[in-house]
């Protein structure tokens, strides 16, 4: 081979290897990217641009939807007890609620042979506090993650639900809607406060605030004046916020 003609390819194998590792770089920092945004950690919507809002015809603006609930003073909490509601979590296909929604909302699961009780699992991201939470199903180590009622139980019957019957009681306290898989000591501090005396981490609040509503406003219950004020503060922060996309889990019995 003449020397011309293997300068030549050396170049050419020069200008491969170059271009090989400059696409490395930019598919690095391209998977780098979408790995910092974690835009799957967090199970509803983010607060959409107004082109995207106007262009469907199922996304409803939290601001909206906060405007449609009634605001009155709470009741008295008296005749209040869980099994006002429901005397467990509801049986779906043959698996109760709490291990429905755990299978909804971790990952790497184990199942027990039963294909219902999850025995292990992944919290990518708590909702509350962000943590990342590894779940392990026993008596010192269930308590980790708990399926909370994002409009807590006692706070639906002092808003409305002491007039509801107890088949739409018993449909609130097992709505998928309003459950979710969270960190344990964040739901005891929530204890059973609304909005206005609680609220999670800042990069949730928008979507905590819009999931709370769009659970109101379903089984038609009402807010107090100081949590409407904390709810209209909170979306101020975020005006395109929408309200959840609801999924269900089907009963296949």
């Amino acid at each position: 081979m003449k020397d011309n003609e293997q300068e030549l390819v050396i170049k050419r194998r020069r200008t491969v290897f170059v271009l090989l590792i400059a696409l490395f770089v930019i598919g690095s920092t391209a998977l780098d990217y979408l790995y910092s945004q974690d835009i799957t950690a967090d199970p509803d919507p983010l607060h959409l641009s107004e082109e995207q809002i106007k262009s469907s015809d199922s996304l409803v603006l939290a601001t909206e939807a906060l405007g449609k609930l009634a605001v009155k003073d709470r009741v008295s909490r008296e005749g209040y007890s869980r099994e006002q509601f429901s005397p467990g979590w509801a049986t779906v296909a043959g698996c109760d609620m709490r291990n429905r929604i755990l299978q909804r909302d971790l990952v790497e699961i184990e199942l027990d042979d039963d294909d219902c009780t999850v025995l292990s699992g992944l919290l990518k991201k708590d909702p509350f506090t962000g943590k990342r939470i590894e779940f392990t199903r026993g008596i010192d180590t269930s308590r980790d993650i708990h399926i909370e009622h994002l409009v807590a139980v006692s706070d639906a019957w002092q808003k409305g639900a002491q007039d509801l019957s107890y088949e739409q009681r018993h449909d609130f306290f097992n709505d998928p809607l309003n459950l979710l898989a969270v960190d344990g000591p964040a739901n005891m501090e929530k204890g059973d406060a609304d909005a206005a005396d609680w609220l999670p981490r800042t990069a949730y609040k928008c979507r905590y605030v819009a999931r709370q509503i769009a659970i109101k406003l379903k089984h038609e219950l009402w807010i107090t004046p100081r949590e409407h004020s904390a709810m209209s503060g909170v979306l101020g922060t975020c005006p395109m916020q929408v309200l959840p996309i609801e999924t269900t889990i089907e009963d296949e019995d």
